[in-house]
């Protein structure tokens, strides 16, 4: 079993991994996924140059693809199949990073939370990402590795997801605090979402905690503990008390999440819908969305 600290692993202790002969009980994911807007295609870069023997996890293909909200939960048989055919059993470790830009956490905590919704907590993120990877020269090739497939046994851990009931209780009875890590200007609703069709604004009562907060942004690793525990402080949230992160898509949810399981608070859930779900399903008095862009004061928290 993992212990907190092995959750996130450097650079360093990676590439002296792959030197000893990339044991056969780990498996290296690269995770990297981009929005419509950026232009960036994750596969195509991970084809193109990636880490020696990683292996492409597509999060656009290991969902829900029924869902109108985006890149939500797959069922645990999808879920299984799709990590069972990265020839991962309940035995591997899993080490996933991404290609996000300029910083190094955007993406592969989503699929560090997945794995411990279903079950396994034996997965750790690459501190820095690929961008810290290239930076200090360390190995990479276009060589994708053929891996035989394996039989992966997911276990469903409901106490990590919330659903849109259980935000719209927490309204009224206030029994959790609930964390939003998109950026400042979506949360207080003067700039606009990325995704079509939808209005920036926040859930009621909840705190704005921007992923990008949580790196340094000189080389993109992750604030040390006391940094992050001083961050959520300042923000607002007492890590002592129930916690449940939620963001634009569930992916930079993931990201503050495993900064406050750094900090010692494992227990965490995300909310999966995020915005666009509360934004599609909530009435206008059950959110912040200012009709004025130009003055965006919260009339309800």
């Amino acid at each position: 079993m993992l212990t907190k600290a092995s959750a996130l692993v450097t650079t360093e202790w990676l590439h002296n991994v792959m030197k000893s002969g990339d044991p056969k009980d780990i498996r290296i994911l690269d995770s990297s996924f981009h929005l419509p807007s950026s232009n960036r295609n994750g596969r195509k870069e991970y084809e193109e140059k990636h880490i020696p023997g990683a292996l492409y996890f597509d999060i656009k293909e290991c969902c829900d693809k029924s869902s109108p909200y985006g890149l939500m939960l797959p069922d645990t048989k999808r879920f299984e199949q799709y990590v069972g055919n990265l020839g991962i059993d309940n035995s591997t470790h899993i080490v996933v990073y991404d290609n996000g830009v300029n910083y190094g956490f955007f993406s592969a905590p989503r699929i560090w939370w997945m794995f411990r919704v279903f079950g396994h907590e034996m997965v750790s993120v690459l501190d820095g990402g690929f961008m810290k990877w290239c930076s200090e020269g360390l190995p990479t090739t276009s060589e994708v590795v053929q891996v035989p497939k394996t039989i992966f046994d997911g276990i469903y851990h409901p106490h990590l997801v919330k659903s849109y009931e259980d935000i719209v209780k927490n309204l009224k009875d206030n029994s959790f605090q609930l964390m939003d890590a998109r950026g400042g200007g979506q949360f207080m609703g003067i700039k606009p979402e990325a995704r079509e069709g939808l209005e920036s604004g926040h859930i009621p009562y909840s705190k704005n905690l921007c992923y990008q907060d949580i790196v340094d942004k000189e080389n993109g690793v992750m604030l040390d503990v006391k940094e992050l525990k001083k961050l959520f402080n300042e923000t607002g949230i007492d890590l002592s008390k129930p916690l449940v992160s939620s963001c634009a898509s569930g992916l930079t949810a993931c990201c503050i999440a495993f900064a406050a399981y750094l900090c010692g608070k494992e227990d965490v859930p995300v909310y999966d819908g995020s915005w666009p779900e509360w934004y599609l399903r909530s009435t206008p008095d059950m959110r912040f969305c200012p009709s004025d862009k130009k003055e965006a004061t919260c009339m309800i928290c």
